[in-house]
């Protein structure tokens, strides 16, 4: 039975708590050192077990790392994709204030693949939509959207640098979105993304071919995303 404090919280749970708490208000910031469990041990009054039980748990979240003989730290933060999100969703569960700067805005008549994504001709008009996405100060992502630019008129006078992608969609034109299909693989920066995301040559990426579609099943935006690795975590559950 897993120890538990007057409010039925078990002691491994009140632990990670703290340390979110922490986090979160700033007081422990990524790269500084958490404390070691037989601290957290006697500073919660809990067994060892439980303080490396609630250790193991932050770890699998991408919240700690833990560094064989020297500790356990503050990860630098991640993203999950296990939910359909918009980026500025995705920082905001990370405590994090989202930022893009927008390097492409325009309709094209020469994306045929995007098209054929979006179930459109061919030669069908799309808005492109490319933005470097930022967080912390820092680049985070590559990403590229396209939109049938028939249904979606007036969006390039929108404020797409400011402003969820997401959230417009749903507010000015009460698109409902439901689900997105996915393809990821591994890749290596090129240099113009290497230099687009602050990063070497040749360093790993994610890369992830998204299309996603309304609660009617409708193909409403393609996104072409290249992720840094060592801030995105792609964390799959399976069931049999």
């Amino acid at each position: 039975m897993p120890v538990k404090n007057r409010n039925g919280m078990p002691a491994y749970q009140r632990i990670q708590a703290v340390i979110r708490k922490r986090i979160d208000a700033g007081q422990l910031r990524p790269g500084d050192a958490v404390a070691s469990e037989r601290d957290l041990a006697k500073i919660h009054q809990v067994s060892l077990m439980t303080a490396r039980h609630a250790l193991a748990y932050l770890e699998r979240e991408g919240i700690v790392e833990r560094r064989r003989g020297i500790g356990t730290f503050v990860a630098a933060p991640k993203i999950h994709f296990n939910k359909l999100m918009s980026y500025t969703e995705q920082m905001a569960s990370r405590s994090l204030t989202a930022a893009s700067k927008v390097l492409f805005a325009k309709v094209s008549e020469n994306e045929s693949e995007a098209a054929a994504r979006l179930s459109l001709p061919p030669t069908s008009s799309v808005i492109k939509l490319e933005r470097v996405r930022h967080a912390g100060g820092e680049p985070f992502a590559l990403e590229t959207c396209y939109l049938n630019a028939a249904e979606f008129s007036g969006l390039l006078d929108t404020p797409l640098g400011r402003e969820s992608l997401f959230g417009i969609l749903e507010r000015n034109y009460k698109i409902e979105l439901g689900y997105a299909d996915e393809e990821v693989d591994a890749t290596a920066a090129d240099p113009h993304i290497a230099e687009l995301l602050s990063i070497p040559r040749r360093e790993p990426l994610l890369r992830i071919r998204q299309v996603i579609y309304s609660s009617k099943g409708k193909a409403i935006m393609y996104v072409l995303g290249f992720y840094r690795s060592d801030r995105h975590n792609l964390v799959i559950r399976r069931f049999r």
